[in-house]
């Protein structure tokens, strides 16, 4: 048999933020369609054990690596779902996947591949505090495992300055506990000391903690690589509410428009 008519197939399937309920359709019919589960140990663990599905948990980085065994099995003629949290497009397996199979055999490109999107964690937190993402808003990853932190710290100046909304995904781990106050003191080296800071960690898990602090405030709270940041800009406003959070938003209609 050619091994581009294996009748393996790949899906790269988003999780979602930490709640079933939260899964898509489309995204549970692929786990259900799979016969191998490939992921980070802790969405492997999301997802529930049934008879004639093989397991394959790895550690954090080995994305590659991980995209390879996934593709090598679907060329066997396997159906193979490779799980992310949130959305795997958004720093996750999918760019993995895809980069594998640019670099790997010609043959990897005539597979069965699909993406299942999820919500991912920054639109989930928004989510939690009313619309913080209202207006132009982008995601920056603060982990230096794939860039530069000089690259970090350059697009981290230019959004601060552009005036957007900033959602920062890996915020702090044991390895680089430094890098969250950097990225805040730069901060606040640009935005007023008044600007809201969503301190979002384990949205939708049974954990979840919701915090909104103020720019001086947020550069001594703890977080952890569970924790999204979502930071406003100079136009986002808060609604107070008696014994609750406030609803946080950022107009969409900007000055002189």
């Amino acid at each position: 048999m050619n091994r581009t008519d294996s009748g393996g197939s790949v899906t790269v399937v988003g999780l979602g933020p930490g709640d079933p309920r939260l899964l898509t359709e489309s995204a549970r019919a692929a786990l259900d369609a799979a016969q191998d589960l490939i992921g980070y140990h802790p969405y492997v663990a999301r997802v529930p054990e049934r008879d004639g599905l093989v397991r394959h948990s790895t550690d954090n980085r080995v994305e590659l690596d991980r995209a390879r065994h996934a593709l090598e099995l679907a060329m066997s003629g396997r159906h193979v779902a490779v799980v992310s949290g949130g959305d795997p497009g958004v720093f996750a397996m999918a760019a993995a996947l895809f980069e594998a199979v640019e670099h790997g055999p010609l043959e990897w490109r005539a597979l069965d591949i699909r993406v299942e999107p999820g919500i991912t964690a920054m639109l989930a937190a928004a989510a939690r505090l009313g619309a913080p993402l209202g207006g132009d808003f982008c995601a920056l990853s603060l982990s230096d495992n794939l860039k530069p932190w000089e690259v970090v710290t350059a697009r981290l100046e230019a959004v601060f300055r552009a005036g957007f909304a900033v959602a920062l995904y890996n915020p702090i781990s044991s390895a680089r506990p430094w890098q969250l106050g950097r990225a805040l003191a730069l901060a606040a080296e640009i935005l007023p000391a008044t600007t809201p800071v969503i301190f979002a960690r384990a949205v939708t898990r049974p954990d979840e903690s919701v915090r909104v602090l103020t720019l001086a405030e947020a550069r001594t709270a703890p977080a952890d690589m569970a924790t999204m940041i979502l930071i406003g800009t100079s136009t986002t406003r808060l609604i107070e509410r008696e014994g609750g959070v406030p609803f946080v938003y950022t107009p969409r209609s900007v000055a002189g428009a």
